[in-house]
């Protein structure tokens, strides 16, 4: 289906990325690209610390936290720690990290102006978004004091997150947890020699525990995770920053062994995050290289090594056992470190007990894997597939009557005639977010479509580019979020007889084992 879509390059850029993945073992590769990657950044950085978005623009403090934040991370992870990469970050952040805390002075200095001309409550007033990232941002840099100057604004904020935590969403709370944690933790080393407040690190994932959502196929998460217009309503960063919460603040369980569940032994809810964070590559894109990065760094985290079980998982398909010997025998070899194979049976070696597949999964991590039975049918006789994507299809005989239009079910006892017009309605419920959606309807050769030129439509809540072909309509669904969704569209009827109206059928472009089609319909045209 991918080559009637318009994704096709999308599709080859995929498959061209799953190549280029060898590249990031080249670790000479890799180590030449830092080093260009940190003088590049060196040379962005202006003479009071920070760093513009462009080049020529003045310096950005948003721009200048996210910089530090992403070193924070590299720290984090050991990749800057040692040799001429680690004189570059402590150049860049020696001067970037003061520029930071002179920021997060004048912040509090127009607080304290703003409440005494207002005759406001200082203790009562609540942390910026921007402040909280902060805080966030200089807990990585626990080795460098904070400046006497600042220390009285950072103390206070610190008190205030630790105070109105509950007002917060769950990514600002997920960075709260680890800035009240670190800096606890460190309060003396960063300066503070009678630093007080009730430390909420704990509560908070105990809260987020409560309110968390666990699912045997997606894994954990938490409903209220939203895309929207600012850059703390992210699902992918917040998923990404919780998992660097549970595994920083409250570590994973050591292995325990012997177990196929995520949510038990090794990794525990750590790892039922991760396997949320990955479902959503399957079905989608992860829209930004930003995203990409706080997806990569929460996988690098703790919990389970996922690439040291590398065993094959045990597939039987009736009586016959995939193995690696079985595989070599067709000439086929898993991929090193993923362990991805394909391997398919054509119609002849094919048997009735091939219908029972039994997997096993002998690894102390998360497999996936997808199996495809393709064979021939006529078009009428096609029963509506089983899968998370669901689709009915309906035809309706439209008439204007003097109560209006009415729409009346199709049956055998209402034969349509040349000149009718026909309403076709598909319904499509879907239990998860997808991107790149192809939905493709067939029509019987007997109709016509009203609706001949192509182009976008908005219709249910659903942006979507319709276009129109010899003997079915196509809907190109760029996003389609979780719930259920109706397409309309009016056919003419033009040709006596009898004809098969053919089927419905859907697919994820992201993820093709996302597909799904509806029964097929026969349709009668009499005179």
């Amino acid at each position: 289906m991918l080559e009637e879509t318009p994704w096709v390059i999308q599709g080859q850029n995929e498959t061209e990325r799953k190549k280029r993945v060898g590249l990031l073992f080249d670790l000479l590769r890799m180590g030449s690209e830092l080093d260009r990657a940190m003088t590049k950044l060196e040379k962005m950085q202006v003479s009071n610390g920070g760093f513009p978005w462009f080049d020529g623009m003045p310096d950005s403090r948003w721009i200048t936290q996210h910089i530090v934040c992403g070193i924070g991370h590299l720290k984090k992870l050991g990749v800057v720690n040692t040799g001429n990469n680690a004189n570059k970050v402590k150049n860049i952040t020696d001067k970037a990290i003061p520029y930071l805390d002179a920021r997060i002075k004048e912040d509090y200095d127009r607080l304290v102006k703003y409440c005494k001309e207002n005759k406001l409550k200082l203790e009562e007033q609540r942390a910026g978004t921007d402040v909280i990232h902060y805080l966030y941002t200089r807990s990585f840099f626990v080795e460098m004091e904070i400046a006497s100057s600042s220390k009285e604004a950072v103390s206070y904020y610190l008190g205030q997150v630790r105070k109105y935590w509950l007002e917060n969403g769950i990514y600002m709370q997920g960075m709260i947890s680890l800035a009240d944690f670190r800096f606890e933790q460190d309060k003396n080393l960063l300066g503070f020699k009678n630093l007080t407040g009730l430390v909420v690190a704990k509560d908070i994932l105990n809260s987020l525990k409560e309110k968390a959502l666990h699912h045997e196929e997606l894994g954990m998460y938490w409903k209220d995770m939203m895309n929207g217009y600012y850059w703390y309503q992210a699902p992918i960063e917040t998923q990404a920053l919780l998992i660097e919460a549970f595994s920083e603040i409250q570590p994973p369980n050591p292995p325990q062994g012997g177990t196929n569940s995520p949510s038990q032994g090794a990794g525990g809810l750590v790892d039922e995050m991760k396997i949320w964070l990955l479902k959503q590559k399957q079905t989608q894109d992860w829209k930004t290289t930003k995203a990409t990065t706080e997806a990569c760094y929460a996988l690098l985290l703790q919990g389970t090594d996922w690439l040291a079980d590398s065993k094959l998982a045990e597939v039987t398909v009736g009586k016959e056992k995939i193995t690696e010997e079985s595989l070599k025998m067709k000439g086929i070899q898993p991929d090193a470190g993923t362990g991805y194979f394909k391997t398919s049976w054509s119609g002849s070696e094919i048997t009735p007990e091939m219908g029972k597949i039994t997997v096993k999964n002998p690894n102390n991590v998360v497999a996936w894997g997808g199996m495809y039975w393709q064979y021939f049918e006529q078009l009428d006789k096609i029963t509506p597939a089983e899968t998370p994507l669901k689709i009915n299809k309906q035809l309706f005989l439209q008439k204007n009557t003097d109560k209006g239009l009415e729409l009346s079910p199709l049956t055998d006892k209402n034969v349509l005639k040349v000149g009718d017009l026909v309403k076709v309605r598909i319904e499509i419920r879907v239990d998860r977010a997808m991107e790149y959606v192809h939905l493709k309807d067939m029509r019987a050769s007997c109709f016509e479509p009203v609706n001949v030129l192509s182009g976008y439509r908005y219709q249910g809540g659903l942006g979507y580019y319709e276009t129109t072909k010899d003997a079915s309509t196509n809907f190109f669904i760029g996003w389609l979020p979780q719930g259920t969704y109706v397409f309309e569209y009016p056919l003419r009827v033009t040709h006596e007889g009898n004809f098969s109206n053919g089927i419905t059928s859907i697919q994820c472009m992201y993820a093709p084992e996302f597909s799904s089609h509806s029964e097929g319909i026969r349709v009668e045209v009499g005179k």
